[in-house]
């Protein structure tokens, strides 16, 4: 079955592009048959987060043994994350001990998406670090994006910006909760530094969690959004398992004339295939 749709919620002209995020489904596979396991269940697109965890420095055989899970898939990379530093970090972008392996990762990555097609990158900009003045983070986050943009740009890829939401109560703050925070980093990119590959990456889990009305949202910033991810609310669970209106999040995207894919990024409540199954149903349903 392959993961398309010509309709959700509104008449649309084209194919909706479903996408497998393999760092949190198909985990019941090792990560180098993840792709694989997506491609026996239709989907002809993956992505994932910085595929070597906390490694900024993975070695040849390391990046080869993953280029070659992809290739062998059939599947196309469509996005990754960079580097995102250690657990619970939430990426290092803005942090200044972190430069040197962060940039030296963006050329890893910016090989691996030259071989196999990948033309999309999320930079996780990093929790807030109380030793540090925000303007020392934030001065630090537009080198080191306007870094990572200046190399995507010679792949023909774009960089992305990703509001994220609190993972569970008392963690460190993160900085852009909210469409209008990263906007306001990639406005500063495109006219302080004239980077122009940069871009909104909509979340509509973390959105609609940090309590965004994300229709309301996409009308206001829907130019600036590159890439969509969807898991339901609450729980960030598979669409359907949840009370978050999804559809109308998408038909919002089309409406607008949005022509990127939509990533499935949530935590199956079982197994990924039963998840599929639920995801699916919703599908049925909807159409």
């Amino acid at each position: 079955m392959a993961w398309t749709l010509e309709r959700w919620a509104v008449p649309v002209t084209r194919r909706i592009r479903w996408v497998a995020n393999l760092s949190l489904l198909f985990v019941e596979e090792g990560p180098l048959d993840r792709p694989a396991a997506a491609a026996a269940e239709g989907f002809t697109e993956v992505e994932c987060w910085w595929p070597f965890g906390a490694n900024a420095s993975p070695t040849p055989s390391q990046v080869a043994a993953f280029t070659r899970s992809i290739e062998r898939s059939g599947t196309q990379l469509t996005a990754m994350n960079l580097f995102g530093g250690p657990p619970g970090a939430r990426g290092v972008v803005s942090d200044p001990s972190h430069t040197d392996a962060f940039r030296h990762s963006v050329g890893i990555a910016m090989a691996i998406g030259r071989r196999l097609g990948t033309r999309l990158f999320n930079a996780p900009f990093g929790n807030r670090i109380a030793v540090l003045k925000p303007h020392v983070q934030a001065d630090t986050a537009r080198e080191n994006l306007a870094f990572a943009a200046r190399a995507a740009a010679e792949i023909g890829a774009t960089i992305m910006i990703e509001p994220l939401s609190d993972l569970e109560p008392g963690m460190p703050e993160f900085p852009l909760r909210t469409a209008r925070d990263a906007v306001r980093v990639i406005d500063g990119l495109r006219d302080e530094a004239g980077i122009s590959n940069v871009g909104l990456l909509l979340d509509q889990y973390h959105l609609m969690v940090n309590g965004a009305d994300v229709v309301a949202e996409i009308d206001r910033y829907g130019d600036y959004v590159r890439h969509v991810q969807v898991a339901d609310v609450p729980g960030r669970g598979e669409p359907g398992s949840g009370h978050a209106d999804i559809a109308a999040v998408i038909s919002a995207l089309l409406s607008r004339g949005y022509e990127g894919a939509v990533a499935l990024e949530y935590v199956p409540r079982r197994t990924t295939r039963e998840s599929l199954l639920t995801w699916r149903r919703t599908l049925a349903h909807i159409t």
